[in-house]
């Protein structure tokens, strides 16, 4: 298992103390759950991480859940998702468009917030940005002086994306996101050392991604091939896994017939632990 840098960690990534407290007391409220499980389900799959699964080996890979059914309706999100992205994203050259999403808990200060619309203007590519409510606290004025004007209709900006339909969308090129994948506090080591599907921002002095790193990580991501390259082959790896025969799905049957064979459901249910 690939070490982690303790800044990694799930709880430490969400700025305010507070909730960094609150995070790590769930964290620890998880952990004694799981003691009393007897079974640790998780939405992963030993094609990505083998050296975690064998570690752990109490831990179940039974995912990645999406997989088999990504463009279905999402049951449930936080706000409601535009539609006319997609319309958009039919209208772009395929491989050509950098989808942009922090998730639903990031927080920009203003300066971080315009370094990052700079940073996409710069790159001269099409982009989708999902600029959710109260990703900074700023409630007017955003946006650099004339951004709107310049980005045109290169840009799209939505509050709300239907994620799993973009991702899969041809014009998708890259993804710039917060540090995290699968639903899961999946570390930069995993990403960009192991995996190498990805690469990590530098902050600068003053503790901000400028501009320019975000144009060039950007640039290097896209233009060169063998990021695609080892993203199609983990793609392959991860479908494998949920085939009939593949590792994932065998777990979960394996799991099924546990509960069938079991008197009663309901006492069984309580005892499993699902580390989604």
């Amino acid at each position: 298992m690939p070490s982690m840098r303790s800044t990694e960690l799930g709880w430490t990534c969400m700025g305010s103390v507070p909730t960094i407290k609150a995070l790590f007391k769930l964290a620890l409220t998880a952990v004694e759950a799981a003691k009393a499980a007897q079974w640790l389900l998780c939405n992963s799959t030993n094609a990505l991480e083998s050296a975690t699964f064998n570690l752990f080996p109490n831990l179940v890979a039974i995912g990645p859940l999406l997989a088999s059914n990504r463009l279905a309706k999402q049951a449930a999100h936080f706000w409601n998702e535009d539609m006319t992205c997609l319309e958009w994203l039919d209208q772009q050259p395929a491989c050509s468009v950098v989808y942009v999403a922090f998730g639903s808990f990031t927080i920009f200060n203003q300066t971080q917030f315009q370094e990052v619309a700079l940073g996409l203007e710069l790159t001269n590519r099409p982009f989708l940005w999902v600029v959710r409510p109260g990703l900074t606290k700023e409630t007017c004025d955003m946006y650099p002086d004339g951004y709107m004007d310049r980005i045109g209709t290169r840009g799209k900006i939505v509050s709300w994306a239907p994620q799993p339909a973009v991702l899969a969308h041809p014009s998708i090129a890259g993804f710039l996101s917060r540090n995290s994948t699968l639903e899961g506090f999946l570390n930069r080591t995993c990403i960009c050392d192991v995996w190498m599907n990805g690469l990590w921002f530098e902050k600068d002095e003053n503790g901000v991604i400028g501009r320019d790193e975000i144009m060039g990580k950007i640039d290097q991501l896209i233009n060169h091939r063998e990021f695609k390259t080892r993203a199609l082959d983990l793609k392959e790896k991860v479908m494998n896994s949920i085939r009939e025969d593949g590792s994932s799905c065998k777990n979960f049957k394996r799991f099924v017939k546990w509960m069938q064979e079991k008197d009663g459901y309901g006492e069984n249910v309580m005892k499993i632990q699902l580390g989604l």
